[in-house]
C-alpha cells in the first residue's frame, strides 16, 4: 500500500480537515455575525437566527462530507490500485469540489427552507 499516493494522500487529508472544521464549528460556534469565521453567505449573514441555524447545520454536513472523503478515497485507492498520481489528485480534488459544492447547495436550500417567510 501507498500511504503517498495523492488520491489517498488528498482524500484522507481533506477529509479529516472537514472532520476537525465541522466539529469546532459545531462545538465552538461563532457567537456573532463575522467574516472571519464559520458558514459565511449572504443569506447565513442575513439576520442572527439564519446565522446560528447555518452554522450547526453546515458543520453536520462537514462532517459528514468528510468522512465521505474518506471513504471514498480509501475505496477508490482499493479498487484503482496505484493509478498514475496525477489522476489520482485530480480525483481527489473534484471530490473535495464536489463535496463543498454539496454542503453550500444543502446549506442555502435548507436556509431557504427553514426561513420562507423571511
Amino acid at each position: 500500500m501507498n500511504f503517498e499516493h495523492p488520491l489517498l494522500l488528498l482524500s484522507v487529508l481533506i477529509g479529516v480537515i472537514f472532520i476537525i472544521a465541522g466539529f469546532i464549528v459545531l462545538k465552538f460556534p461563532p457567537k456573532k455575525i463575522n467574516s472571519l469565521y464559520g458558514y459565511r453567505t449572504k443569506s447565513s449573514m442575513k439576520n442572527k437566527e439564519q446565522w446560528k441555524f447555518a452554522q450547526k447545520y453546515s458543520s453536520i454536513l462537514m462532517i459528514y462530507c468528510g468522512i465521505g472523503l474518506l471513504l471514498i478515497g480509501c475505496l477508490l485507492y482499493f479498487i484503482l490500485g496505484d493509478i498514475n498520481p496525477i489522476i489520482g489528485m485530480l480525483i481527489g480534488m473534484v471530490s473535495m469540489f464536489v463535496s463543498i459544492g454539496i454542503m453550500l447547495y444543502k446549506t442555502e436550500t435548507a436556509i431557504k427552507q427553514q426561513f420562507k417567510s423571511e
